[in-house]
């Protein structure tokens, strides 16, 4: 499935540090100025999956034993022609331009940014909270604030697009107006600077259905999924990940699952380091792990996403669902005929492939499951696909 995060932000807050970074290439037009970024940069980005080395040797026939360690076990493979191709899942990460006060209006780059950033399916919120006297704060004072700025950026630019539907004259058919009444409560809620996807939140059912359909047909900004990432000082993060986390997410008014806490340069350094070298630089600042890899799961977990995987000879690869998506749905993400043509599922955890030695001796000792058209895939399933001709 198609996964578009689009960061945005306020000039010279990190946003194409950030970017860079997870490329692990200088792509993107870093500059000190406003408005280095013209163009959107797009990158596609593989989903951090150690699984999926493990998958790879036991399917080459090499035992692997240690679960609990495959940092090192990545490590141990490296340039191992023997493996099968190793194809983690992506996400696609657009650097927009920095946003500025009026920007709906067409200040700065105004309307360009905010067309793409319609595009996406999650906005990623670049909040400066670091000292920098050679980086020039373009509007930026504080991490609060800032948020407010682009928020009613994007408020007022749904706002137009709002102002150009038109209700319904003469009609008596009931789904036309049960879409002019969404519209009229999305103009409220946003005129009283209330975001529509907090209202999209508290819905269910055909409600909901509804409501997301009209909201995305309309490409309402505000109706999308946000993750806030406060880009501080490399010593800021002495005082906890955890505790500066609860801090921000107090300040912002936000859950603390959606906000996360990085230093974008110590980002930036770490993405010219190998996987080794970055665990040891993480260690020496008390960090488990990197910003952007808590940054990708947060957009799996915020958009209700997982993966399942597949296990052959020719190849090992990770596959984005939706959670509580079913094993025939599942098999169309791999190819439209899948579906249409499905059978069954085979199918086992990724755990129990790897310890038994793969899918010869799980299938002899019966560890792999037959499921039907209805069962709900879950995290980590390795899975065949039976399909007919």
């Amino acid at each position: 499935m198609s996964l578009s995060v689009g960061i945005v932000g306020l000039p010279n807050v990190g946003k194409s540090t950030l970017f860079n970074a997870l490329l692990k290439r200088q792509a993107a037009l870093a500059a000190n100025y406003p408005f280095a970024t013209i163009e959107p940069n797009v990158g596609v980005v593989p989903v951090p999956d150690e699984r999926l080395t493990a998958l790879a040797l036991t399917v080459a026939g090499k035992k692997v034993d240690d679960l609990e360690n495959l940092n090192q076990v990545q490590d141990d493979t490296k340039n191992n022609d023997l493996l099968p191709p190793i194809k983690p899942a992506t996400v696609e990460f657009v650097d927009i331009a920095g946003l500025v006060a009026r920007a709906s209006k067409g200040e700065g780059l105004g309307n360009k940014f905010l067309a793409h950033i319609r595009e996406t399916n999650l906005v990623v919120h670049v909040l400066r909270d670091f000292q920098d006297e050679n980086v020039i704060r373009e509007g930026a004072k504080d991490p609060a604030s800032d948020l407010k700025t682009i928020r009613l950026e994007l408020i007022l630019a749904d706002l137009e697009t709002l102002a150009k539907q038109k209700p319904p004259k003469g009609t008596k058919d009931k789904l036309e107006l049960a879409r002019w009444q969404v519209i009229e409560k999305f103009k409220e809620l946003l005129e009283s600077e209330t975001s529509v996807n907090r209202w999209l939140k508290g819905l269910s059912g055909d409600k909901r259905k509804l409501a997301l359909m009209i909201a995305k047909e309309l490409g309402l900004i505000t109706a999308k999924d946000e993750l806030f990432v406060v880009n501080v000082d490399e010593s800021a993060l002495s005082q906890g990940v955890d505790q500066l986390t609860a801090k921000y997410a107090k300040d912002l008014g936000e859950e603390k699952d959606k906000v996360l806490v990085m230093s974008n340069k110590i980002e930036s350094e770490l993405s010219s380091l190998d996987e080794a070298d970055q665990r040891l630089y993480l260690a020496d600042l008390g960090l488990s792990s990197s910003g952007l890899s808590r940054l990708i799961q947060a957009v799996y977990k915020t958009l209700g996403l997982q993966s399942f995987l597949t296990a052959g000879e020719k190849e090992i690869k990770a596959w984005t669902i939706k959670r509580g998506t079913t094993a025939k749905k599942a098999a169309g993400v791999i190819h439209s005929d899948f579906e249409k043509k499905f059978i069954k599922a085979q199918v086992i955890n990724w755990r129990e492939f790897v310890l038994l030695g793969g899918w010869k001796q799980a299938r002899a000792l019966g560890k792999v499951r037959q499921e039907g058209k209805d069962y709900i895939m879950q995290e980590g399933d390795v899975v065949e696909f039976m399909v007919g001709s």
